[in-house]
């Protein structure tokens, strides 16, 4: 595509702010590149119709981008990407100007769209939220440079560095030593848990070599109730709690000050929380929880 101009390469570009033309209509908008190619008259209104049928935005041909709702604005503006039938749509910050529950609802509207016609969407944003459901794969830039291409799903479990691991989602993170290197996984000496880390890991890293482990909220088990010592058994003091509805943060500082967050699903329902604040709770985790960074 380097010799060839902008202008005929086959790929279109949906904006984040939609840049519709505020004086047309939205048919007069989602034909208007077709209408530049010089296609039949009979032609664009064949695949405006069909388009608009798509979005679900038939009833509203008639009316000006002023008249329109966001959602409704983002649908013309994908309509108006899509009728030119690209092999590639640019999609910046899609869904940056709706809000939170119309921004899910499409999400799973836009996958739907791409399903159907085949096309290519690269999305660019930096909202992990909507990176993760609309993605088959993910690629993290830091300064122009990509640090992993995968599935979200690796990206999240399996991420290649300590910028990837903090950049998606939230993560406890602890710097140790490693003890004691088996077929199995690592043992872990961490000041910084104040205990003895278990990791399963798939190669063996020499001892005394640095790492930092890395550890999602949602993996970590909270207990009001005494734990046997060992690996990845932690005490501490609760300092913070954020109910989420379906959820619960828990912030839990240790007795070296560090602070670790617990993510507990509320599987009843609950008027009140069984842990509260200043109260002594007992953390645990499994070995295949934790993920081992080189420092």
């Amino acid at each position: 595509m380097t010799e060839v101009p902008p202008y005929e390469r086959p790929v279109n570009m949906m904006f984040q702010s939609y840049a519709l033309f505020p004086h047309m209509t939205v048919d007069a908008n989602v034909g208007f590149g077709l209408r530049q190619e010089h296609l039949a008259r009979a032609e664009i209104r064949k695949r405006v119709a069909e388009m608009l049928d798509l979005v679900r935005m038939a009833p509203y041909a008639r009316r000006k981008p002023h008249q329109l709702s966001g959602g409704h604005r983002q649908r013309v503006a994908l309509a108006r990407a899509l009728v030119k039938h690209p092999k590639l749509l640019l999609l910046d910050e899609p869904l940056g100007a709706l809000d939170k529950k119309l921004r899910e609802h499409t999400q799973f509207e836009l996958v739907n769209i791409q399903e159907r016609v085949g096309v290519t969407f690269v999305m660019g944003t930096h909202d992990q939220e909507e990176a993760m459901p609309m993605s088959t794969r993910i690629a993290v830039m830091d300064a122009g440079r990509i640090l992993q291409v995968a599935t979200p799903a690796t990206v999240y479990e399996f991420p290649a560095d300590r910028f990837v691991v903090e950049f998606i989602g939230s993560v406890n993170m602890f710097e140790g030593r490693v003890a004691e290197p088996t077929q199995e996984g690592l043992l872990v000496r961490s000041a910084d848990a104040c205990c003895e880390l278990w990791l399963q890991h798939a190669q063996p890293v020499a001892v005394g070599t640095p790492v930092v482990v890395a550890l999602r909220p949602e993996k970590v088990q909270l207990s009001v109730e005494p734990l046997v010592p060992g690996p990845n058994r932690i005490t501490g003091v609760v300092t913070e709690i954020g109910y989420l509805g379906d959820v619960s943060i828990y912030h839990v500082r240790l007795p070296n000050g560090k602070v670790v967050q617990a993510q507990v699903t509320n599987w009843e329902r609950l008027t009140q929380s069984p842990v509260t604040w200043d109260q002594q709770v007992y953390l645990s985790w499994e070995p295949s929880s934790g993920i081992a960074l080189s420092v």
